[in-house]
């Protein structure tokens, strides 16, 4: 497939951090189209793994070229539903995406891989080779609120998460009543930068990345790490 590869930088920032670099992006750059009133949404995306841990451990251990798997949706609506494959590739990333309805998602989450069956969507035949070879399940609820701003210069996205949760052990990313757990400092933020080719320079005057400390962040061991069932399990 041809993919497009862009760069992604991470960091911890704290509330007074937020909200400096906020009020600088907020003269400088719009927000983007899809957020609500208050100039956020909320993402909430189920990860899959194998019958090994893959993903985990391939983050865990450092590897740079890996893959991740998801189903998301947005603002606990179950209108726009999307299968997702993270792929990163050394220091860049990748995303490839399918839609999903309502019934297919409520299969493969309940590992009814056979729905795939018919799919003539590469992506898809993935998924279905992965759930049936590999034992690719559901493993954890990521939730959290995103606050996001774009620069058409340099294609440049930022984005401010916040409030990161954890499902723990439910798989049902459509309960209504799911009870979410914090899984990060109520004072830390995660920034996400992402961009093509270069972040033009006011932009990184305004964001003074070199002042941070860029962190790999991944939201999915974060939450992985409330379901460890042993003593000795570092995640």
């Amino acid at each position: 497939m041809n993919l497009k590869y862009r760069n992604e930088l991470k960091y911890f920032i704290n509330q007074h951090q937020y909200q400096i670099i906020r009020q600088r992006l907020k003269n400088l750059v719009k927000q983007d189209k899809h957020v609500g009133p208050n100039g956020e949404y909320a993402i909430r995306s189920l990860y899959f793994d194998d019958i090994n841990n893959k993903a985990l451990h391939e983050k865990l251990g450092g590897i740079s070229d890996r893959a991740k798997y998801r189903i998301r949706i947005y603002n606990n609506d179950d209108t726009v539903i999307h299968f997702e494959k993270k792929i990163k590739f050394r220091d860049y990333i990748a995303k490839l995406k399918e839609p999903l309805t309502r019934e297919i998602a409520d299969e493969l989450i309940s590992g009814n891989y056979e729905v795939l069956r018919q799919s003539d969507k590469p992506l898809l035949i993935e998924l279905h080779e992965e759930m049936k070879n590999n034992l690719l399940r559901p493993k954890v609820i990521v939730d959290y609120v995103r606050e996001p701003f774009i620069c058409v210069n340099g294609n440049v996205r930022i984005t401010f998460d916040k409030e990161l949760r954890t499902g723990l052990h439910s798989v049902d990313i459509f309960d209504p009543d799911l009870h979410c757990v914090r899984a990060i400092d109520d004072n830390l933020i995660i920034l996400e930068v992402k961009y093509d080719e270069y972040i033009p320079e006011y932009i990184r005057i305004a964001l003074q990345l070199e002042g941070l400390n860029r962190q790999s962040a991944s939201k999915y061991v974060m939450c992985r790490k409330f379901l460890k069932t042993n003593s000795w399990e570092d995640y």
